[in-house]
């Protein structure tokens, strides 16, 4: 039995067409294979959230997810989120919500707080406060004490609705 598999994937909106270790994990595939060193890994457990990006969409752990389940997906990274393939090509609103209202400290954990939102702003255009408390309940923060993230977040959903923030 091989220990690699090919798989196409498609990364921050460019296709990928690679043989992957069968038990590499995705966040490690980001880093380590495609250099996409935004996503961090914190816990390995699936607990803390800092691996997080969004598969077709959805917010997935990448630290519990394996690079071969991947075949034939969307990810997008904390790279991605702004269009600009990681390439310094502007911010996206909710990143730029994130340093107008002090949303991040220490910034480990920021990647996967905007990926997570971003998921909840692409299904929920209005959250409320708790909405975007539970969105993020599953990636924890040890520096900013949430208010700024769901202060961020609110602001940037009101921006995309085209209300001031």
């Amino acid at each position: 039995m091989s220990t690699q598999l090919p798989i196409s994937i498609t990364v921050n909106g460019i296709a990928h067409q690679v043989d992957v270790p069968v038990r590499l994990n995705l966040a490690d595939f980001l880093r380590h294979e495609l250099g996409l060193t935004g996503t961090h890994l914190g816990c390995e457990h699936g607990v803390c959230g800092a691996c997080t990006v969004l598969l077709d969409g959805r917010s997935v752990r990448g630290c519990l997810m394996l690079a071969v389940q991947a075949d034939g997906c969307n990810i997008t990274t904390v790279e991605g989120l702004a269009g600009g393939h990681g390439n310094g090509a502007g911010l996206s609103v909710l990143q730029q919500a994130f340093i107008d209202h002090h949303a991040l400290q220490c910034g480990f954990c920021t990647p996967g707080m905007l990926t997570t939102l971003s998921e909840l702003l692409a299904n929920n255009p209005s959250p409320s406060e708790a909405d975007v408390r539970l969105s993020i309940s599953g990636n924890l923060c040890r520096c900013t004490g949430y208010a700024g993230i769901v202060n961020a977040t609110l602001a940037a959903a009101a921006l995309l609705r085209g209300q001031s923030a």
